[in-house]
């Protein structure tokens, strides 16, 4: 679950990151959301398609992060946000923290209407694990390209591509 260093980490960052023009404030624009999220797919049918021939963990894993890194971008535009062109993957990463979490939030409440007084806790707890998959996926997608021998790179893969699919799942949400 994130906690709350994570949140005022992010909080911060985005500050700096609007001031400093790494992230703007910017119209949607309909057809970039179309290009992030056709990526998106693609990069979560790879995904999929590369864990079911057993060709590469390690691939299985980056291709999962960039599925769930597009989605991501496309969310962000949708609610009028652009990444700029440095530390693409913090800034996103930071911008979904401060910007989406809370709709996403929203957006699993109304899923879990009938139980509504468990539907508050868990719609947190669960938001905030998919916000944090995409930050363990960063940072497992670094180690794992770098320092990380085979042997532990095919459960990790696993992991990885469960985590894409429910946050893509779960930001083409925000998206209708």
């Amino acid at each position: 679950m994130l906690n709350e260093e994570r949140i005022k980490e992010a909080e911060v960052n985005v500050r700096s990151y609007l001031r400093d023009g790494l992230l703007k404030k910017t119209d949607t624009n309909k057809d970039v959301m179309k290009i992030l999220m056709s990526n998106g797919k693609e990069s979560l049918r790879v995904a999929e398609e590369i864990q079911q021939k057993g060709i590469s963990d390690l691939w299985v894993i980056v291709c999962s992060y960039y599925s769930m890194y597009y989605y991501a971008n496309a969310v962000l535009m949708n609610f009028g946000y652009k990444v700029g062109d440095k530390i693409v993957h913090k800034v996103t990463a930071d911008a979904i923290i401060v910007y989406i979490r809370s709709k996403l939030k929203e957006s699993l409440i109304e899923e879990y209407e009938k139980t509504k007084d468990e539907a508050l806790n868990l719609a947190g707890i669960k938001a905030d694990a998919l916000i944090e998959s995409l930050d363990f996926e960063r940072n497992k997608r670094s180690f794992i390209q770098y320092k990380t021998i085979d042997v532990e790179k095919h459960s990790k893969a696993k992991t990885s591509l469960e985590r894409a699919k429910e946050f893509t799942k779960e930001m083409e949400k925000l998206l209708i």
